[in-house]
């Protein structure tokens, strides 16, 4: 299938993205293997062309490059084309027997990338983020390390993720116009009110926002969307859809700028977020939701 594309850079992607990480870590056990390649291939079958990772998408500390390898595993098994596929993963986030903290030194960057890289099975990825800022070291220390990977033709594309609009401007400093392709950051129903200024921001300087969670996380958020904001369930009702599509498509007016990646570990659940792409809402449904971030 056909979707809608976007652009995020050079590259070109659906206008949403399969957020890979309920497949290794949330609510439960990560998904089993048969569930997770079903998941990614039904994304894949339905137009998506984004695939959203990180290293640290895993059950375990010991266990970092669980959800890129599912990714790997996925795609090697999926009958489309390859080549038509866009990889994005994150590094800069550390995991322990003692913990969790961060990293964005460029000997990390560098070691988390190459792991990444081993892991998806690729010699350079599309799109590289780094997933947290680390406050021991200057913001530009970090984007510097990413522009020396991307130089070695490690990395396609620069992203950055959880960055404040400060923190989009330092980037913006150190890799010039059009060196900054995206920014990953959380957007949803409930989560605006710092995230809709850098939203803008980004549209403001023509780069990709990438809302993570954008159905409210898999903490019962996304499932429960319709019965939190009544306006939502009566235009899913009044289409005869899903609130969740409901959702996706309103973010997606808000800018040709904003691709969503929406998390799913059931087949179903991404097979239903991707008719968001085709799913065309009135001004008047647009005013009802616009509202909510009013």
């Amino acid at each position: 299938m056909t979707a809608p594309t976007r652009r995020i850079g050079s590259l070109s992607v659906s206008a949403l993205g399969l957020g890979a990480m309920p497949l290794s870590m949330g609510r439960g056990e990560p998904a089993p293997a048969d569930r997770a390649t079903a998941t990614i291939h039904a994304a894949l079958d339905a137009g998506v062309t984004l695939l959203d990772t990180a290293d640290i998408y895993a059950p375990s500390w010991d266990t970092m490059g669980h959800n890129e390898e599912l990714v790997a595993e996925a795609l090697r098994s999926w009958g489309g084309d390859r080549s038509s596929v866009t990889l994005a993963t994150k590094g800069g986030i550390t995991r322990s027997a003692e913990g969790g903290g961060r990293d964005g030194s460029a000997s990390y960057l560098r070691s988390a990338l190459e792991k990444s890289l081993a892991a998806l099975e690729i010699d350079s990825v599309d799109l590289y983020y780094w997933h947290r800022p680390d406050r021991s070291i200057r913001y530009a220390e970090g984007v510097e390390a990413l522009a020396a990977l991307k130089e070695e033709g490690l990395i396609r594309e620069i992203g950055i993720s959880n960055a404040n609009v400060e923190e989009i401007d330092v980037a913006l400093e150190v890799l010039g116009d059009g060196g900054l392709a995206a920014v990953q950051n959380e957007f949803s129903p409930t989560f605006f009110h710092t995230s809709r200024r850098e939203l803008e921001h980004c549209g403001k300087h023509g780069i990709a926002f990438v809302p993570w969670s954008p159905l409210g996380g898999t903490g019962g958020g996304a499932s429960a969307v319709g019965e939190r904001f009544p306006q939502i369930q009566r235009i899913a009702e009044s289409h005869g859809v899903s609130p969740q599509q409901v959702v996706l498509a309103w973010e997606l007016s808000l800018g040709e700028h904003v691709v969503p990646i929406p998390g799913a570990s059931r087949p179903e659940s991404i097979s239903d977020s991707a008719r968001a792409m085709t799913l065309e809402l009135s001004v008047e449904d647009l005013e009802q939701l616009n509202q909510i971030i009013a």
